[in-house]
Formats: structure tokens, sequence, C-alpha cells
């Protein structure tokens, strides 16, 4: 029987870590674009009504909260601190880029790693 439940926790444990890595993908995928086209990506930015200068400062706290958020989700006893700073990009992101004009599929998506977001913050660790 204590076998089982070994057994049982480990593929808990691994699963955790999966759906983890697994919510973390988009972020981790959207770093490289936002670092090649610093530039480019600001001038975005500033399309959508957001001065020229506050846009590249926005756009570094949004490198940061993707790294920081990306690695204390992941890797860190700090999960929370990871939820959180993914929050902070991902809840002004889709505002700013996806409700006016709205995007269905985009909000849509977003909302769901909103949602998986803010069940892994308020889960107790195990």
């Amino acid at each position: 029987m204590k076998n089982s439940f070994l057994k049982n926790k480990r593929i808990k444990s691994f699963l955790d870590f999966f759906s983890r890595v697994s919510i973390s993908a988009i972020f981790i995928s959207a770093i490289p674009g936002k670092i090649n086209n610093f530039e480019r990506t600001a001038e975005y930015i500033s399309t959508k009504g957001i001065p020229e200068p506050i846009s590249s400062i926005l756009l570094v706290g949004a490198i940061v909260c993707l790294i920081l958020g990306s690695g204390f989700f992941i890797f860190g006893e700090k999960q929370k601190i990871g939820s959180v700073f993914l929050l902070l990009f991902l809840i002004p992101t889709t505002i700013i880029f996806h409700v006016f004009p709205f995007d269905q599929r985009a909000v849509f998506i977003n909302l769901g790693l909103i949602g998986g977001l803010i069940i892994s913050g308020i889960r107790e660790p195990k």
C-alpha cells in the first residue's frame, strides 16, 4: 500500500511540474521576440496610445515579468510569486492588445491562462 502511495505522489509531482511547464511555454516563447525585436515591439506598443518612452519602459517590465515569472513558476519554491509576475504581464497585455478592438480568440485563450495562473497561485503547496 505504501508503494502505491509513493507512486501516486510521484505521478502527482510529475503532473504538477508538467502542467507548470506547459502553462509557461507560451510565456517563454514570447521572450526572444520581445528582446530581439525590442524597437519594433516598443513601436507597436506605442500604436496602442502609450507614449514612446513609456512603451520602452513597459516592454522592459514585460520582459522581466516573463523571465522571472516563468522561472519562479516552473522551478522555484515560490510558484505563487511566479504566478503574480505572469499575471502582471498577462492581464494588462490582454486589455491593451486584445480587448480594444475585441479579439475573441486571444481574449479567451488569455482568460484560460489567467484562470490557470490564479488556480496555481491560490492553491496550497503540497
